[in-house]
């Protein structure tokens, strides 16, 4: 009997030992990755199509079924984390802060590769963007905040008072918000801050602008981003021109950015998926990733500069791209 109670232990472990070798070792075929994306807008669209080009360049591949949206509402986020989590992904990408918290917090074993997420220290996703010590890494979106306001400034040299419009419940913008009101001060210009919780709070949070300032500055904002015609549409009512994190918000109205470019902020973070997925390296130890002063590009709506009468400075021409 000890015999046979011995090889039947012997043989669990052995079969245990088997499945756990297994789980490391699957065709990148099998690979489950789980996506799940705050709100659709164009720039977190963006960085998913780098992140998707990415990890299918390596031979991984994006099953539909596992691609998921909460549209804004950080409620979806926590039962499509619960889902992704449920269905033993073997890596989650999370696009966009809400999302990444949402999953953070349902799982401390699945790798978690976010995106679009300005400062994940502060967003408690890692103990340090230098070293994360989760099980979270990922590439941020932060954008050159303090060259933004100097574009304000070179756009219109006879501003005063600029408007700081933000999403007061989201960590990453009023991380970009604080570097704003700081950058504006140390130009000379008075601020004017206002923040918006939700969809509905746009418009009429817009609104309150009017003749109170002479520019307005959105960071790089998903919910603002995702809201952008209406914002236009009541800053074109009031003259007032927007100054903007990224160029998709260019391309719906705002003004003008000197901005990073989300696709390749989804190939930088498809990198590190494969780095993970190949056992190459570990989250707890891969620095927070930030895209190069390369990857910037200044952008400009040329219709909203005509409209608002704004002359481009001749150093600026050199480099500007006309959306």
């Amino acid at each position: 009997m000890k015999k046979v109670l011995g090889a039947v232990l012997a043989c669990g472990l052995l079969l245990s030992g088997c499945s756990s070798s297994n789980t490391g070792k699957k065709n990148k075929s099998e690979v489950k990755i789980g996506i799940i994306q705050f709100v659709q807008h164009d720039a977190l669209d963006a960085s998913y199509k780098g992140f998707k080009e990415e990890v299918e360049k390596a031979g991984y591949k994006i099953d539909d079924k596992n691609v998921k949206n909460a549209s804004g509402e950080t409620s979806n986020c926590e039962t499509i984390a619960s889902q992704l989590v449920n269905d033993r992904s073997d890596l989650i990408y999370a696009i966009a802060t809400p999302a990444a918290q949402a999953v953070a917090n349902k799982t401390k074993d699945i790798p978690i590769v976010v995106s679009a997420v300005t400062d994940p220290a502060t967003s408690k996703l890692v103990k340090s963007n230098s070293k994360p010590d989760t099980n979270v890494t990922g590439a941020s979106d932060l954008t050159p905040v303090k060259e933004q306001m100097e574009l304000l400034k070179k756009l219109m040299p006879k501003a005063k008072n600029v408007g700081i419009l933000y999403n007061g419940s989201e960590s990453n913008s009023e991380f970009q918000a604080k570097i704003a009101i700081k950058e504006a001060k140390a130009l000379g210009f008075t601020t004017v801050s206002k923040t918006v919780s939700d969809s509905n709070d746009v418009q009429a949070v817009t609104d309150s602008f009017a003749g109170k300032v002479d520019a307005v500055y959105i960071p790089t904002d998903n919910l603002l981003a995702a809201n952008m015609p209406t914002v236009i549409q009541s800053t074109n009512a009031s003259k007032i021109p927007v100054i903007v994190g990224e160029k998709n918000m260019v391309t719906h109205g705002g003004l003008a950015t000197y901005g990073i470019d989300y696709n390749a902020l989804g190939h930088l973070a498809g990198k590190q998926a494969v780095s993970i997925l190949e056992g190459k390296e570990k989250p707890q130890t891969m620095p927070i990733k930030y895209l190069k002063a390369s990857d910037c590009e200044l952008s400009i709506n040329k219709k909203q500069a005509e409209r608002f009468g704004i002359s481009i400075p001749e150093d600026l021409k050199k480099q500007v791209k006309y959306i």
